[in-house]
């Protein structure tokens, strides 16, 4: 009798331990599979840097709940900067680089556009930030931006090909708007009418949040 309820009380911890192996039913081998710590940079400018809201409302601090909520031990680090140009991202990408970032999701650009920078200079100073990135084995997700409608027409659309033609060129993910769903929408924005409010940044994190992920399966980019 003794040796029969050993045998019992053993099987029953054996069934516990393979329910344990098991896990959650809801849960997914994915999410079982992407606890890597990992460093990733939102680099760019007031639109990452979250001007106008506090640092866990902007997109960069959503963004890494996000991921975390989801299983991925990643760390979002924001390094955006309000009113910067492409040629000031460049300019201080070493100090990024010594992050050593695994991702970098670069949106640069607009405040270039405000200036009228000849959209040529543009696609130069990002095509740069892309090599030096890359060279560093670094992946870039680029957010493909636009200038206002009626900024000016002929100019709009030579800025916002810069994107594709850049992430096509070097194989990148793109995110094809990275305001997509907020700008234009004055209960999604501040008073300028540029930048977003806290409660658009959720929408800008779950726009960015599947580009990421995309960046991460191997073999994977445009």
């Amino acid at each position: 009798m003794k040796g029969k309820v050993i045998w019992l009380a053993l099987l029953l911890m054996a069934l516990l331990v393979s329910s344990l192996a098991v896990g959650n039913p809801g849960s997914t081998g994915k999410e079982r599979q992407v606890s890597s710590e990992k460093t990733i940079i939102a680099l760019g400018d007031s639109l990452t840097a979250g001007y106008g809201v506090k640092d866990k409302e902007a997109y960069p601090a959503r963004l890494e709940r996000k991921l975390h909520e989801a299983g991925y031990r990643w760390r979002v680090i924001n390094a955006g900067i309000s009113g910067e140009t492409s040629r000031e991202t460049l300019a201080r990408l070493s100090r990024v680089i010594e992050l050593k970032p695994a991702i970098v999701i670069l949106e640069i650009g607009v405040n270039d556009g405000f200036q009228g920078l000849d959209p040529t200079v543009i696609h130069r100073n990002i095509e740069e930030i892309v090599h030096i990135l890359k060279k560093q084995g670094v992946q870039v997700v680029l957010a493909g931006m636009r200038m206002f409608d009626n900024f000016r027409p002929g100019y709009n659309a030579s800025f916002a090909a810069i994107y594709p033609e850049i992430a096509k060129k070097h194989n990148l993910v793109l995110i094809p708007f990275f305001l997509e769903g907020v700008a234009g929408d004055p209960s999604l924005n501040r008073m300028d009418g540029i930048h977003p409010t806290a409660k658009a940044y959720r929408i800008v994190a779950d726009t960015v949040y599947p580009y990421l992920l995309k960046s991460d399966e191997p073999g994977t980019y445009q």
